[in-house]
């Protein structure tokens, strides 16, 4: 944190980082803003992206860059500052540039960034989605959305995602129950050890996992514990 100093020094102490540090005031704490001075250095993440080939023939490498505000006070917090996406594939190019510099705008700008998330997974590929992991995308823009969420995530300004104990119950329950039905088809089999649900399972609107099936009269998502009966 830089601090003008109006007066003249007079004396001085240095302080070294394991010496705990006196609680800024309200008004000296740091918050992200458009202002803020981007450091010489930054920690950042990359994370892989792969898709399928009709989607990108290349894989697509997210780098998030954090800055951290604060450091060394009990207000320190680490927020992300910039957003670079690579790819081979030159005919993403364009846009691939233009929604990094939208979205490291919007990190520097401060506040709930979070909102990006939602925005981003709103945006339906023309041409249809894909499966990637068991899990339904419905556009490359759709999983870069994703990928920020899990960033976010890291950093502390997402909850991580779980089920609390009443659904964890349920779901055990219901997987119990399918489990002690009759043997599904090799092909069935298959399908079931790769996604962790059965082959029958129908799309969750609300997850967008491939988890959704019909039990005691009720469609009930097994990944998320969404169920039409309540």
């Amino acid at each position: 944190m830089v601090k003008k100093i109006d007066k003249k020094i007079t004396a001085y102490q240095v302080r070294t980082r394991d010496e705990p540090q006196e609680p800024a005031a309200e008004s000296e704490v740091v918050q992200m803003h458009e202002t803020v001075l981007r450091p010489e250095r930054l920690m950042g993440t990359t994370y892989k992206l792969k898709t399928p080939e009709h989607v990108s023939e290349h894989s697509l490498f997210i780098t998030i860059n954090d800055i951290i505000l604060n450091e060394g006070t009990v207000h320190e917090t680490r927020r992300p500052f910039e957003i670079f996406i690579n790819s081979k594939s030159l005919e993403h190019y364009q846009w691939i540039v233009a929604l990094t510099r939208i979205i490291s705008a919007v990190f520097r700008k401060g506040g709930d960034v979070t909102f990006l998330v939602e925005e981003l997974r709103s945006v339906f590929d023309p041409k249809g989605g894909y499966w990637n992991k068991g899990k339904y995308v419905p556009s490359l823009i759709a999983e870069i959305g994703n990928v920020i969420e899990a960033h976010l995530t890291e950093i502390g300004m997402f909850a991580p995602a779980g089920l609390d104990e009443h659904q964890q119950q349920f779901l055990a329950k219901k997987q119990a129950e399918l489990q002690g039905a009759a043997e599904p088809e090799r092909q069935e089999a298959q399908e079931q050890v790769a996604t962790g649900f059965p082959a029958s399972a129908t799309l969750c609107y609300k997850c967008h996992t491939k988890a959704l099936v019909q039990k005691d009269g009720c469609l009930t998502c097994l990944n998320c514990g969404d169920s039409k009966c309540g």
